[in-house]
């Protein structure tokens, strides 16, 4: 095993370890002040993050607005004050060690306001910024406002090219290093592009080498580069270490600090890591922001994908195609369908899947009534967790709508992640988990149920496991 070096990130040498931020409640002060005590990079999520009352339990995410605009109003609100508290309690317990950073979604509702809001209120408190799910190019901008260094999160040469030259280049001196995140490996929203097969993973090594070449060209040879997604023992990342064509290089961790004693998600989920095998996690389309996404193939995924699977195209005229009479919900209302779809159709109706709701794709999915309430009841307590959703179809723009039909195939991301961070059924709630995570299972580390702290898992990445 070769020897791994410490890196300047963030202005400081520390161990090239860093936290992957995970949002609404995952990546908080606890997790990411331990991560900095201990000489590497703690990141705690600027996602909605938890804000605490007087005895110092989590104040419940409540939304008295009656309109999207007053409930959004409220969530940046709650989420400036919940990443400020963060910034804090990680500071108080860093002891001065390692570095500090937020992680914001670009794609997140109020991304920019809430990260203006958080790096004033938290002045001092945050060393460096980053930023992916879409392309951050103002992240630079408000970085500088604030004099903190920034991190975008890609996944290929390309999209950090077309950053650099829409607003990098102009402040070189605060990028603080480049997150590849992998999008056939990584946990969460991946950034995998339409010329990309999900299904047929590549290198990534290649990958960041032409990354480094890139920025090389750019003229940010010697920033860090960290390594996002699959990441497990660094031994068998050995061939990356001390490898000019690679360069500075730092190795980020998003699964793995899910299973420590720091970590706030609740022990049913830390239990659930560790049954995973190989496979479990499911690379989907069913999130809201429209982007592939990896998360555990629960019964919550199970749900969306046989919701999927009942769907047709549909008219509500005949035509020579779509020919079949199918009467649908209590007035019966004719749709015409194919006379092959036509029989499943009948099948489902049967089964009590008896609502067909419409899709922006001019098919019908059919549900239970049941499904079909909480559905619309979701899509009408929106409060614009999103900068653009298509299972709400709400928008940030002046009209506050994508103009299209809301999709009844995804999910409200923002419930289902504040229900499995504070408690709910893990196997009813969207699991986000990286590829690798089935290794919690074999690693001896975790034999018999052990969870160690974040500085007994820094220690044991260091040592090459």
């Amino acid at each position: 095993m070769k020897a791994i070096k410490p890196v300047i990130i963030s202005g400081k040498e520390v161990l090239p370890i860093v936290e992957g931020g995970k949002g609404v409640a995952v990546s908080n002060g606890r997790t990411c002040g331990a991560f900095a005590a201990a000489g590497a990079v703690g990141t705690f999520s600027g996602v909605n993050a938890d804000d605490y009352d007087e005895n110092g339990h989590p104040k419940p995410v409540i939304y008295e607005g009656r309109t999207r605009q007053e409930r959004h109003r409220e969530l940046i609100e709650m989420g400036i004050r919940g990443a400020i508290r963060q910034a804090r309690i990680a500071h108080d317990l860093s002891n001065g060690e390692g570095r500090i950073h937020m992680n914001v979604l670009w794609e997140m509702g109020g991304a920019e306001e809430i990260m203006e809001g958080a790096l004033e209120g938290a002045r001092g408190l945050i060393h460096g910024v980053t930023c992916g799910a879409g392309m951050p190019y103002k992240v630079a901008e408000i970085a500088a406002r604030h004099n903190v260094y920034y991190y975008p999160i890609i996944s290929s040469a390309r999209a950090f090219r077309a950053l650099w030259k829409r607003s990098f280049h102009k402040i070189p001196h605060l990028l603080g290093g480049v997150v590849y995140e992998d999008p056939w490996l990584a946990g969460g929203h991946n950034g995998l592009t339409n010329v990309e097969d999900p299904r047929q993973p590549q290198d990534p090594l290649p990958r960041v080498i032409e990354l480094r070449k890139t920025m090389r060209e750019m003229g940010v040879a010697e920033v860090p580069v960290f390594m996002a997604g699959g990441v497990w023992f660094l031994r068998e990342w050995a061939e990356w270490l001390d490898n000019a064509e690679v360069g500075p290089i730092a190795f980020q961790y998003g699964s793995r600090p899910l299973l420590t004693q720091e970590s706030p998600i609740p022990d049913g989920w830390k239990q659930r890591l560790l049954t995973l095998k190989a496979g479990d996690v499911l690379l989907h389309r069913f999130s809201p922001t429209g982007f592939y996404s990896s998360a555990v193939r629960n019964d919550f995924l199970r749900t969306l994908e046989a919701r999927s699977e009942r769907q047709v195209s549909y008219s509500r005229e005949p035509s020579d195609v779509l020919s079949e009479a199918i009467a649908i919900g209590a007035r019966g209302r004719e749709i015409f369908v194919t006379p092959a779809d036509a029989i499943r159709v009948r099948s489902w109706l049967e089964s009590g899947y008896t609502q067909g709701i419409r899709t922006p794709d001019g098919t019908m999915v059919f549900t239970t009534p049941d499904e079909s309430t909480e559905i619309l009841k979701d899509q009408r307590d929106c409060m614009g967790c999103l900068s653009s959703c298509a299972f709400s179809n709400w928008s940030q723009n002046e009209a506050g709508t994508t103009g299209r039909l809301a999709d009844p195939r995804s999910f409200c991301i923002q419930k289902t992640l504040q229900s499995i961070a504070h408690g709910g059924n893990v196997e009813n709630e969207l699991m986000f988990a990286g590829h690798n995570a089935y290794r919690f299972g074999e690693d001896p580390f975790y034999a018999n149920g052990f969870i160690p702290t974040v500085g007994q898992l820094v220690e044991r990445i260091m040592q090459g496991d």
